[in-house]
């Protein structure tokens, strides 16, 4: 039987990291001992990821030095310390299943890009599709909405689902639809009017590009929008009204520990990988002492599915 593991996951976003520490089986499910989310922000992106790891394992009482494997997915080269590193879109359909086992399709809306990602009942990637337009469908664009409109970010999604309609945003241009926001404003446009029609905005695009990956079931969203309630009202109730009869309807689903699906997945993925090269005589044995972070670098990791 193969021994039980601890190794984590380090997830590094173009705005925040997300860290996870994971015990469990090879190819198993296992238990989630910690997990850490911080805002880089303007701070150097390897001190952010160096103090995340270490207050991860802090949360989670095992010493850095005693972890199996460290996978890193994103920007990978922010974290030195990495036994191997995993293609994020990997990650995110394994951490995806792993939040919810009904899950078929990802649903990862990030700071800079989203995209869909369809997978099998392993968690294995079948087909995706990124956004090819400009920033306007990501999380960075609504942040910077939020900011200028003097709203809290985890405060848009009430608000917006509070609104009696929707302010039409014209432009898929980032910068231009800033512009059209700015010109609501000065008509005196409602807050949670313009918020929703940014979310019904965003929302139009996500549908399309769930439909062109082929996501049938449950499809569950991740990354940092996967909170915003307005947004996921938006998706469902385009969905359902774009779902034709006898079309295998879409479930959107999301969990507060969505945020963590790259983080989780490459903590899993991270002890079938020591597995295997375990069996080819890369990892010392179980009854010898623990590998280490950066005693072994797996580069092959890379294109693991």
């Amino acid at each position: 039987m193969a021994r039980i593991l601890t190794t984590a996951g380090v997830d590094v976003g173009s705005s925040s990291i997300k860290v996870a520490i994971v015990r469990s089986r090879a190819g198993e499910d296992g238990d989630v001992l910690a997990r850490v989310w911080q805002r880089i922000r303007r701070r150097n992106v390897h001190d952010v990821t160096r103090a995340s790891v270490e207050d991860c394992c802090s949360a989670a009482g095992v010493p850095l030095e005693s972890l199996d494997y460290v996978a890193s997915t994103g920007d990978g080269d922010a974290v030195p310390f990495r036994t191997g590193h995993f293609y994020s879109m990997t990650t995110h359909a394994r951490g995806g299943l792993f939040l919810d086992p009904e899950a078929r399709a990802v649903l990862d809306v990030g700071a800079l890009h989203s995209r869909a990602i369809r997978m099998d009942q392993r968690g294995k990637v079948v087909a995706h599709r990124m956004t090819s337009q400009c920033a306007s469908g990501t999380g960075q664009f609504l942040e910077n909405i939020a900011r200028y409109l003097g709203v809290p970010l985890e405060e848009i999604g009430s608000l917006s689902q509070a609104a009696a309609r929707a302010e039409p945003v014209s432009s898929i241009c980032a910068v231009l639809a800033e512009t059209d926001v700015i010109n609501m404003v000065s008509r005196g446009i409602s807050t949670p009017e313009i918020l929703r029609g940014i979310h019904e905005s965003i929302a139009g695009r996500l549908v399309r590009l769930t439909r062109s990956a082929g996501a049938q079931g449950v499809v569950f969203v991740t990354g940092g929008l996967s909170q915003d309630i307005g947004l996921l009202q938006q998706i469902e109730e385009q969905i359902a009204r774009s779902t034709v009869r006898g079309e295998a309807p879409q479930v959107i689903r999301s969990t507060p520990d969505a945020v963590f699906a790259g983080a989780l997945g490459a903590a899993l993925l991270a002890a079938r990988r020591h597995a295997q090269l375990a069996s080819m005589g890369r990892f010392p044995a179980a009854d010898q002492s623990r590998g280490s972070p950066g005693n072994t670098s797996d580069v092959t990791s890379r294109g693991v599915n």
